[in-house]
């Protein structure tokens, strides 16, 4: 394992995973799958958060107990497709602030073209949480990684889906400080700079369109 990237092998992400990869898998069930893939992904990304104690009582005696300390962590959707995995990871942290960083592909360029930022206040602050199913050329989540540095994040951390090596290698390039979380490295990019095996467009299947 790569000291930035942890690729969680748990039976139910990689069961999950697979359900989502085959092509016969419907929108509403693909969907579904997203969101419950995301909430055990997201397990594992906010592993070690802040912690620090609180004086509570319980039915038996007052106690000192764990709870998150800090500011409330933020969590940045990169749309379209980064949606998929916001929903479920609000289900798990409910409190979290949410962001939005809009980028497409240029299907000539592969490079990515901003279209809307709105993010939290106090990034700087907090520990922020961007997530995207796909880590495919790197080259939007650099970009959106830029826009929330430039924003003032300082403490990152990547959520995918699937990344493909390129975009692992490309990220580690440009922010070597960001752990990856993600639930597999697959083989490659093809021509067209989608992740073989990969799962397809995860927005599409997500949502649908093509």
């Amino acid at each position: 394992m790569l000291d930035h990237l942890t690729i969680v092998k748990h039976p139910l992400v990689q069961h999950k995973l697979t359900l989502m990869r085959e092509v016969e898998t419907s929108t509403a069930v693909f969907r579904q799958l997203l969101r419950e893939i995301s909430q055990l992904l997201a397990y594992e990304v906010t592993r070690e958060l802040d912690m620090t104690t609180k004086r509570i009582e319980t039915p038996m005696q007052p106690m000192d107990a764990p709870v998150l300390d800090g500011k409330k962590l933020a969590l940045i959707s990169i749309l379209r497709a980064g949606n998929g995995l916001l929903d479920g990871v609000l289900e798990l942290i409910p409190s979290a602030r949410v962001g939005f960083v809009g980028l497409y592909r240029d299907e000539q360029t592969l490079q990515p073209v901003q279209y809307y930022f709105k993010v939290p206040d106090a990034l700087e602050d907090r520990l922020v949480i961007a997530v995207d199913p796909m880590l495919a050329t790197g080259n939007s989540s650099v970009a959106a990684i830029d826009l929330l540095k430039q924003a003032g994040a300082k403490n990152i951390r990547f959520l995918c889906l699937l990344a493909a090596p390129e975009g692992v290698a490309r990220m580690k390039e440009a922010h070597p400080d960001v752990p990856i979380v993600t639930a597999s490295l697959d083989e490659k990019l093809n021509e067209h700079g989608y992740i073989v095996p990969g799962l397809g467009d995860a927005g599409d299947r997500m949502f649908g369109t093509k």
